[in-house]
């Protein structure tokens, strides 16, 4: 019987209830409760419903057809974060669905928040429970829009449906792939947030590489004032310069060493920065 929820189905209706109606054309009469039904019903009548588990884990109706079922995808909104167990969303129906622990990332920083959107389907657990299953690479292998050359450091904006640390993967408006490189972002985005970014790169597969960080002028400017919050913090010297290792300049500053030695160089023209014995110090 569970295998018929998150499915469309036409069943008819074999007798009215205090709390709705009974439908029947499966193995087991299913329950369409009167709250899912915008106009009367009479017994006999086919109708065409949704159908889905309550909180009991009884599969039940609803006229409401939702976009999201077992063999479509669709946008959700986030609309309830629990720890240690997932994130909810609505697919449209009364029920919000849950979305295993066991599919968003592990650190759960970067899990959606409310108002966010996952790109999911319906499928179920070991248990039979119905769930909502975000999209993955395989599923969306070949799939995306091809971008055309002319897209080229222009734009974009998206929904974020991978998030590693070597770079999370959006899927923008027009229905382009695109990957954020971990160097092209200053933090980790969550699962489901909509970003705006710049395309650095247009690949010959159709797919983009892009980029959350501004213009190199702009940065420079948000670049350095980091570095002038972290000179602050620990008292007005710091062991990084401008030949510092580039791994502990991303590491602690989420930025490149060419981006670091453009900040740092902007820092020591005003003269608010000086560099001497392998250290940069904040100038008085």
């Amino acid at each position: 019987m569970k295998t018929n929820a998150g499915t469309i189905q036409h069943l008819k209706v074999i007798r009215k209830i205090d709390t709705g109606y009974v439908l029947g054309g499966l193995e087991q009469d299913v329950l369409l409760h009167q709250k899912e039904v915008e106009t009367p019903l009479e017994v006999e009548e086919e109708v065409r419903v949704f159908l889905y588990q309550n909180k009991k884990g009884q599969v039940v109706a609803t006229t409401t057809i939702p976009n999201v079922r077992t063999d479509t995808y669709d946008w959700a909104e986030v609309v309830e974060v629990v720890k240690d167990l997932g994130v909810f969303v609505n697919i449209g129906i009364s029920k919000g669905i849950l979305v295993s622990k066991d599919d968003l990332p592990i650190v759960e920083r970067v899990w959606p928040k409310i108002g966010d959107m996952l790109y999911v389907t319906l499928d179920f657990d070991k248990k039979g429970r119905m769930l909502a299953l975000p999209l993955t690479e395989g599923v969306f292998e070949g799939e995306w829009e091809n971008a055309p050359a002319t897209l080229f450091n222009q734009p974009v904006k998206g929904r974020i449906y991978r998030s590693s640390k070597e770079g999370a993967v959006l899927l923008t408006e027009e229905g382009y792939r695109g990957f954020i490189h971990h160097t092209e972002r200053k933090k980790e985005p969550r699962l489901g947030e909509w970003v705006e970014g710049r395309v650095i790169e247009v690949k010959k597969d159709g797919t983009i590489n892009v980029s959350l960080r501004p213009l190199k002028q702009v940065g420079m400017i948000d670049d350095a004032e980091t570095i002038l919050e972290y000179l602050d913090d620990y008292d007005g010297v710091m062991s990084f310069t401008d030949k510092s290792d580039p791994e502990l300049i991303q590491k602690t500053f989420k930025i490149s060493k060419a981006a670091f030695k453009r900040a740092l160089g902007k820092l020591m023209k005003e003269g608010k920065v000086e560099q001497r014995d392998g250290k940069t110090y904040l100038k008085e």
